[in-house]
């Protein structure tokens, strides 16, 4: 499906730093058929991740500095926002901190990236002339992004002020699961880590549509990454597994099932 708008608070974009962007390429372009159009930046190359000619997310190079500093292979998931300057100052004066920017990225539009008052990142995104991602509700495109922490209230808090977002909790599999709103639409979701999460920090999860979760579990470890939770039923959702590429990044794909 087409996409030409994105609203305040919509998740719109996916991100990959990568340590080692040669693996990376050959790994989504196997796992995903993506193809992978690299663009010259001042910092190197943007390398733009497409279906049928359409933006779906983009991936870089992690700098020596960066990696220097902590920076390891990870997904980073970009929100819409209508005014970036106003929505940093609700940021800060909700106890956020930004770690990049604010800063213009060309003509395409300015972005800055955040982590949260628990330390969980994110970027936010005011469009000029690039929305992000062109293509959603189809096999191989970012279809969920979910926060693990462990203060799901203060997030609650934050998360509405910040993105202006409502909520609704609901019990899944013996534990309560949030489910973020932004008008009527259901674009993402929380839940609460526990011990068995040991000291994993608070994070950002994406989730890519799947035709077979299995079938792309099995591709996974083919082509060099690792399937961290194997393929999973979530009644009436569908069915999912979390995976690391080759150079650590996480993220999960899901077949969904809805009603069945």
């Amino acid at each position: 499906m087409k996409v030409d708008q994105y609203f305040q608070g919509q998740p719109c974009w996916a991100e990959l730093g990568s340590m080692n962007i040669a693996s990376s390429k050959a790994f989504y372009r196997g796992l995903f058929g993506w193809d992978i159009v690299d663009m010259p930046i001042p910092e190197g190359t943007y390398s733009m991740l497409t279906i049928a000619d359409d933006d779906i997310g983009a991936m870089y190079q992690i700098p020596d500095e960066m990696a220097q500093n902590g920076e390891t292979t990870q997904w980073t998931i970009y929100f819409a926002v209508e005014n970036l300057d106003a929505s940093l100052v609700d940021i800060t004066g909700a106890g956020g901190t930004v770690i990049i920017g604010p800063h213009e990225v060309g003509e395409a539009g300015r972005m800055a990236v955040i982590k949260d008052p628990e330390g969980a990142r994110f970027a936010l995104w005011q469009a000029n002339n690039h929305i992000g991602a062109k293509r959603a509700a189809e096999p191989h495109t970012m279809c969920w992004v979910e926060l693990a922490c462990r203060q799901p209230q203060q997030a609650k808090q934050f998360y509405s002020h910040v993105l202006g977002w409502q909520h609704r909790d609901s019990d899944m599999q013996r534990m309560t699961y949030t489910e973020w709103q932004v008008g009527s639409q259901d674009v993402g979701g929380m839940m609460a880590m526990t011990e068995e999460w040991g000291d994993m920090p608070a994070h950002w999860m994406l989730y890519f549509t799947v035709e077979s979760c299995d079938d792309k579990a099995a591709q996974v470890n083919e082509l060099g990454g690792k399937v961290c939770v194997p393929p999973t039923d979530i009644p009436n959702v569908g069915r999912f597994a979390v995976i690391n590429d080759p150079d650590g990044g996480l993220f999960s794909i899901i077949e969904l099932r809805m009603g069945v």
